[in-house]
């Protein structure tokens, strides 16, 4: 057992000792604190510039009214986010070179302007995605939709990922759209929204043009993004796109195959016509399931690789 004088010796010594080791780290944060403001931030290795709204923009022909500030800023908003957001911009410059010239044949031969071609840009990318409301294909069909305009949809078929088909029922409904509203802006808006529901809007504001209207959020933007994707797409330099022929994704050499049959494996049937089934899947993404059964002897044409 210590004697007590030697234990208050211990705890004086303890006590020093922690005096001391607070010290030091009061001075220690003390510097640390001036050495941060002492700090100054380097040279930034970029450069950030806004780009800039052409002056004149026009859609389907339809002169777009810049003069009007919310006009104008929506326009902007929709010009940076598609011009900054490199890598969504340059995988649809990749896949244009694939999807525009059988799109832009149809819109032609339908009596469409060219610039619908973008609509189809903005609403999938040019990729057969699936919407959060089971909107399907690159035209983005609803299934009563595509339906409705003559779209073969169910288990084994589903037409909405036919770009031909498609393409050409998209053309007809915004003919049909077109025709009601008075305008290929306000086609496009109820291609976004429905007929029945820009109706009601056009009829409780008592305006006639998408840029007089005040809508959600989501049709609001929706044209502006067209807008915005027609121009930096034809003029990809101006906003820093810089892309060779040989980054573009080629067409693929396809012939066709005309059945009016049952195909009961479509693995089977690939092998058989010398290919494989991965490669029936990708050149017709319309054929949702291993097999067709085409009970009442309709005729498909199936693409296959060269």
């Amino acid at each position: 057992m210590k004697q007590p004088a030697s234990i208050a010796l211990v705890v004086l010594n303890i006590v020093l000792l922690s005096f001391i080791l607070a010290s030091n780290i009061g001075s220690t944060d003390a510097n640390a604190a001036n050495n941060a403001d002492d700090v100054k931030p380097g040279p930034v290795s970029i450069k950030i510039l806004p780009v800039k709204l052409p002056k004149y923009v026009d859609f389907a022909g339809e002169v777009v009214p810049l003069d009007i500030f919310d006009v104008r800023e929506r326009l902007d908003r929709e010009m940076q986010v598609n011009a900054f957001w490199h890598s969504n911009s340059l995988a649809m410059f990749k896949l244009k070179n694939r999807s525009f010239p059988l799109i832009e044949r149809i819109l032609k031969e339908e009596g469409l302007p060219e610039d619908f071609k973008y609509l189809a840009l903005a609403e999938s990318g040019l990729k057969n995605v699936i919407s959060p409301s089971k909107a399907a294909g690159v035209w983005q069909f609803l299934e009563g939709t595509g339906s409705n305009f003559g779209l073969e949809i169910n288990e084994e078929v589903d037409e909405r990922f036919h770009l031909e088909k498609a393409t050409r029922a998209a053309c007809t409904y915004l003919k049909t759209t077109k025709a009601e509203f008075g305008s290929w802006a306000l086609a496009a808006a109820a291609y976004n929204m429905g007929n029945n529901g820009l109706r009601k809007i056009m009829e409780g504001q008592k305006m006639t043009s998408y840029f007089d209207l005040y809508l959600n959020e989501e049709t609001s933007r929706y044209v502006f993004r067209i807008i915005a994707l027609k121009e930096i797409f034809n003029s990809p330099k101006q906003y820093g796109f810089y892309l060779e022929s040989e980054d573009l994704y080629d067409a693929i050499p396809t012939r066709t195959v005309v059945v009016d049959t049952a195909v009961n494996d479509l693995a089977t049937f690939a092998i058989e016509q010398g290919t494989n089934y991965k490669m029936v899947k990708l050149l017709n993404p319309w054929l949702r399931s291993n097999k067709l059964t085409n009970a009442i002897g309709k005729k498909y044409a199936i693409e296959l690789p060269k």
